[in-house]
């Protein structure tokens, strides 16, 4: 298995990937065009953050966004783990495993100091596989507000 940062013609793979990821959660539903925007935002610009990905003979197993931001309580640099997701013929073989731990390494590798995810409340698997991963519960609350754009 190979884990590498996604490319832009890894695109049209990850956006599959996050239909399936969004189909699943509460707050999200898939949207082809804005998750390709996102993506692209990221790909083309590696101080915003980068997507990494596990490949096993170039199929594309699973996707991790990694997003970058400063922690001023630590002054230094730190990573939003976001859309973490395996693709369901690759599930329960130790790809999201594999991946959460290169995905760890390459940031500590880009100087954060501190990941940080959201899941949804009521995911406990997921809450099973970060604490397994040595991630604990925050004692923060996500509070979230959508802005309009006056211009769109």
């Amino acid at each position: 298995m190979k884990f590498e940062v996604a490319s832009h013609s890894d695109i049209p793979e990850l956006s599959k990937l996050l239909n399936s990821l969004f189909s699943q959660e509460v707050e999200f539903k898939p949207n082809l065009k804005a998750q390709i925007r996102g993506l692209e935002l990221i790909v083309e610009n590696s101080n915003m953050g980068d997507i990494l990905v596990a490949r096993k003979k170039g199929e594309l197993l699973g996707m991790v966004n990694l997003l970058y931001t400063v922690s001023t309580a630590l002054g230094a640099r730190v990573g939003l783990l976001e859309d973490m997701v395996v693709s369901s013929s690759a599930r329960g073989s130790g790809v999201g495993s594999k991946l959460i731990e290169f995905a760890l390494s390459y940031a500590a590798d880009q100087g954060c100091k501190r990941i940080t995810l959201l899941t949804d409340n009521d995911n406990t698997g997921a809450h099973r596989f970060y604490k397994h991963h040595g991630f604990s519960r925050s004692s923060m609350i996500a509070f979230r507000k959508p802005i309009s754009n006056k211009n769109s």
